[in-house]
């Protein structure tokens, strides 16, 4: 490259005598600008310490707006990869395949480069044995041969001598260090102490390397170390040997560059790098598609298979082919096809069942209302007939009664199973309801010889509920606490939260085990069928319960210990549309005897009447009914529940 510099010729004549006093004329301007400069050095620092703040103040808002953008990014990234992984069967089937097969690749790889770098460096290192033996050996054969006493004929010798070892061209570039050993009898022709080739140093030999040397006699030591060549390093071999010349032992280093071995090194891990990349994308692909192709029948499967959970009968999923897949598609299809024919079976069956439930009842109303009409006027003249024909009276009335509760619960059973069933909420405070219902079940609690104790806040509790659906639901609890008690106390608890109110109904009689306490709310269900009914129930009670429990949102458990009495806790919605988190009384009682809180009210107890207490049999389950107390005295039977 060409540099092109302008020459500026020099003045001549009396302009070259005054040139050097122009300077001096302008001294005194110089002189005045510079205290003004000084005075603006303080306003000029306070500017830019001023926009340096600024500056960092810039960058620090913009640090901050990452830094609370990108962890949120990434807690978002993470999660998303979990939901993948958790829900997507291809997905963590191909990540997996990925990761085995960089896994594996990896270590294939390092292996392989090891060993090739293991391969290329002993062959360099065995040619640079070779040849700094070769080369040792005829620069002694040199010096020992050589006759030279003047200073400049030894100094030509050394370098030629060493220019020669150099080998420049050759396919392993060499280098030399020559340096004289130290602590040695300076005698009086020894004119050269060093010598490198290419601006080199001792400096570049490694001290363990010049230890071992100069220790040694006629032995070869070796070592790697990194030599600067122009602006850059370059690995290399040292190998050193000891040479004599003139009386002088010198420490002679040949140092080989192996630059090549690296490139070719690093070309062979490019090429390794780039191949594992390429095949691990095709292991990928491959993974992806094979998993496709299973996964997407199965994934197709669960979708058809959700639909048919909601509903959605006549959803088949699409077949291909005639391999398993295909099999388990027809074989689905075909599941699914008599899962659909029955399912309608039971449907039009259980349509059926309802319509006739619902024909039944309401055609037995007006025959029953006719019956009823006359057993009452037979029961009120019962006084005026003989024994038998007084007790056929009373039992009739008696069983009408009892066939009208069970038709008034069949009526009620089909409004729900037709969906028809509706909730009329409005605000009303829970505890006047259960007042009402344990004023209603005073003589029930009388004849048994029972009493019920209500402990609730002193305060009212207002939710939004069907009054007449709640107080069904509590009189059929505390008449079959009553029933069931053994002649006990039972215990009304009442307690709200922020979102609910819960009471539970507490009896200390016979109990039940945690199996019958399960399938206390089926219809008709009895825990022993045996048993025979002290209040004729109907055995639907607690199913109408819970299915009012139900329009309210609500909760509706049993717990039950056998001879340690049963619990029944009743939670609704203090507010209809909101979801319950937990209820407010615990179902499992701490205690056989709830223990009196100072803020409770025992609004009723009641105690034996004056007939004494029914025999209740000892060892029989729970049954269900309506619950209700029917007309006449107080010391008719209630209806098992």
């Amino acid at each position: 490259m060409v540099s092109a510099t302008k020459q500026v010729p020099e003045p001549s004549g009396p302009e070259a005598h005054r040139a050097p006093d122009l300077p001096a004329a302008k001294g005194p301007e110089h002189t005045d600008a510079l205290p003004s400069e000084l005075a603006t050095l303080p306003f000029r620092a306070r500017i830019w310490r001023r926009r340096g703040v600024i500056v960092g103040l810039r960058v620090g808002r913009l640090v901050r707006l990452g830094v609370t953008r990108f962890f949120p990014a990434v807690r978002f990234a993470g999660r998303a990869m979990r939901r993948r992984w958790r829900r997507s069967l291809q997905f963590r089937t191909v990540l997996t395949t990925l990761l085995l097969a960089v896994t594996s690749f990896g270590a294939v790889g390092a292996y392989l480069s090891n060993q090739i770098a293991n391969n290329l460096f002993q062959e360099r290192l065995t040619q640079a044995e070779s040849e700094t033996r070769y080369y040792v050996k005829q620069v002694q054969e040199t010096f020992d041969g050589a006759q030279v006493t003047d200073q400049s004929s030894v100094i030509t010798l050394v370098y030629d001598t060493l220019n020669a070892v150099e080998g420049r061209g050759s396919v392993i570039q060499r280098r030399y260090v020559f340096e004289a050993k130290p602590e040695q009898t300076k005698p009086r022709n020894r004119w050269v102490e060093s010598r490198a080739s290419d601006q080199l140093t001792v400096s570049v030999i490694p001290p363990e390397l010049r230890t071992a040397v100069q220790d040694s006699g006629k032995d070869q030591y070796w070592t790697s170390t990194v030599i600067p060549v122009g602006t850059e390093d370059r690995p290399g071999i040292a190998v050193g040997n000891l040479v004599t010349f003139n009386g002088t032992v010198y420490e002679l280093y040949l140092i080989y560059d192996v630059n090549t071995a690296q490139q070719t090194l690093d070309e062979i891990q490019g090429v390794l790098l780039a191949g594992g990349a390429v095949l691990v994308l095709m292991i990928g692909a491959i993974a992806w598609y094979v998993t496709r192709n299973v996964v997407s029948p199965v994934s197709h499967a669960a979708l058809v298979s959700e639909k048919l959970a909601a509903g959605q009968l006549q959803e088949r999923m699409v077949v291909k082919g005639e391999d398993e897949v295909a099999r388990l598609g027809a074989s689905f299809n075909h599941m699914a096809a008599s899962l659909q024919e029955q399912i309608t079976q039971l449907a039009m069956l259980s349509q059926m069942q309802q319509r006739f439930v619902s024909d039944v009842s309401h055609e037995l109303r007006t025959p029953l209302t006719t019956v009823r009409m006359a057993a009452e006027v037979l029961y009120d003249a019962r006084h005026d007939f003989d024994p038998i024909n007084k007790r056929s009276a009373e039992l009739l009335y008696n069983q009408v009664e009892r066939f009208q509760s069970l038709l008034a619960d069949l009526l009620e059973i089909s409004r729900f199973d037709a969906g028809v069933a509706m909730l009329d909420a409005e605000p009303e405070d829970i505890l006047q309801v259960i007042a009402h219902v344990i004023d209603g079940a005073a003589p029930v609690a009388a004849e048994y010889g029972s009493e019920i104790i209500l402990r609730a806040p002193a305060e009212g509790i207002v939710a939004e509920m069907d009054a007449r659906r709640i107080d069904r639901i509590l009189r059929n609890l505390i008449l079959n606490a009553v029933e069931h008690g053994e002649g006990r106390p039972v215990t009304v608890t009442v307690s709200a939260n922020q979102s609910a109110v819960g009471v539970a109904v507490r009896d200390q009689g016979i109990g039940m085990t945690p199996a019958e306490a399960a399938r206390v709310f089926d219809r008709f269900w009895r825990a022993d069928p045996a048993r025979a009914r002290t209040t004729g129930g109907s055995g639907l009670g607690l199913s109408i319960a819970m299915e009012d429990t139900k329009l309210h949102n609500g909760w509706l458990q049993a717990w039950g210990n056998k001879g340690r009495g049963a619990n029944f806790r009743l939670t609704i919605p203090l507010r209809q549309g909101e979801e319950i988190d937990r209820s407010p009384v615990q179902l499992e009682p701490e205690d056989i005897i709830l223990p009196d809180v100072p803020h409770s009210k025992n609004v009723l107890v009641l105690g034996p009447g004056p007939t004494g207490a029914p025999d209740v049999p000892a060892g029989g389950g729970r049954g269900q009914g309506t619950g209700r107390t029917p007309a006449g005295t107080g010391a008719t039977p209630k209806e098992s529940s």
